[in-house]
């Protein structure tokens, strides 16, 4: 099922403007982004890989050092700083699009785009290695998860993404802004 929320996202990716994946963490958008980017000949920017360079640390070593709050802040800046990018692809992080103030700027800026995918098959694609500093048990992700939705579903685009590939979610998202 593909929901629509937003009439303009056709004339936002015609000026180049970027688009935005979203949703919870191990839901596939930095895999569906490059695939995606790839197909329309878009750079692909992961916002959580930006972050790091600039800080010069991982995000798990920012939460740990400094705190989420500190994150979330480093967060926002990169996100205005897309704001300069045209033709790209960008993946948020999975708590990226909870505020909204990172919601107000994103609208100005592109198309946002909800990867909707099932808990179980984030969790199943989480691996155990201490990267993701929010990772807990399962019942604490299904908190996290029951938390974001309501931010999630602000997104311009809704796609469920359980049981297809990069290449054809890359492929959905074309066709309904080409549409």
């Amino acid at each position: 099922m593909i929901w629509h929320f937003m009439n303009d996202s056709k004339s936002k990716l015609a000026f180049g403007a970027p688009v935005f994946l979203v949703g919870f963490m191990a839901a596939g958008k930095s895999t569906a982004g490059r695939a995606l980017a790839q197909k329309l000949s878009f750079q692909f920017v992961d916002l959580d890989d930006k972050i790091e360079a600039r800080a010069q640390k991982t995000v798990r070593e920012i939460f740990a050092e400094f705190g989420e709050s500190h994150f979330r802040q480093l967060e926002r800046e990169a996100i205005q700083a897309c704001g300069e990018l045209k033709n790209t692809i960008i993946a948020l992080g999975g708590g990226a699009y909870v505020a909204e103030e990172n919601r107000a700027i994103l609208r100005t800026i592109g198309t946002t785009v909800w990867l909707d995918c099932p808990l179980d098959v984030c969790l199943s694609r989480i691996i155990a290695d201490g990267s993701r500093p929010l990772a807990k048990s399962e019942e604490e992700m299904r908190e996290l998860l029951n938390k974001r939705l309501p931010a999630y579903s602000q997104a311009n685009i809704r796609l469920e993404v359980d049981k297809k590939s990069a290449e054809q979610i890359a492929e959905e998202i074309i066709a309904i802004l080409s549409s």
